[in-house]
């Protein structure tokens, strides 16, 4: 089996150019899932008049935690369809409930609180997480995806 999807992914990756290599080729029991295979966490802060962080670049097939965190200073929220649309979701973690959904388009903030988004980078290109009615650039992220 192992031996399998190092095949697959070899003849991905000589292919096609906009294929990007996991960060690790063995996967053991976890496959892509594995610890060595995880890229740094990425940290955002909403927060009224703040910006929301800088542009992120990923890897395609490599797991990432997005952490976003609101300081309750006013309801925010986050919508990026494209951006979780062109991701694998492992789970959703608010308040130590785990969730793991099919999809989603945005998340609101009523109040502080952090949610922790585990997820595999899938879909190469330029994605974007924004709060929804603004138009600064200070107030969205790009996820290039390579």
């Amino acid at each position: 089996m192992k031996r399998l999807a190092i095949f697959v992914l070899a003849f991905f990756a000589a292919s096609s150019p906009s294929y990007a290599a996991p960060l690790c080729d063995d996967f053991g029991f976890a496959g892509l899932l594995a610890k060595c295979n995880r890229g740094e966490t990425i940290k955002l802060t909403l927060a009224a008049g703040e910006p929301l962080g800088e542009d992120v670049v990923l890897q395609s097939g490599a797991y990432y935690k997005l952490e976003i965190t609101s300081d309750g200073s006013a309801e925010l929220a986050l919508e990026g369809p494209d951006f979780f649309r062109s991701i694998w979701m492992n789970e959703i973690v608010i308040n130590k409930i785990e969730i793991r959904p099919m999809a989603i388009d945005s998340i609101e903030f009523d109040k502080a609180g952090t949610v922790e988004l585990s997820f595999i980078a899938i879909k190469p290109g330029n994605h974007v997480l924004k709060i929804p009615g603004t138009s600064g650039e200070s107030q969205r992220m790009t996820f290039s995806i390579r």
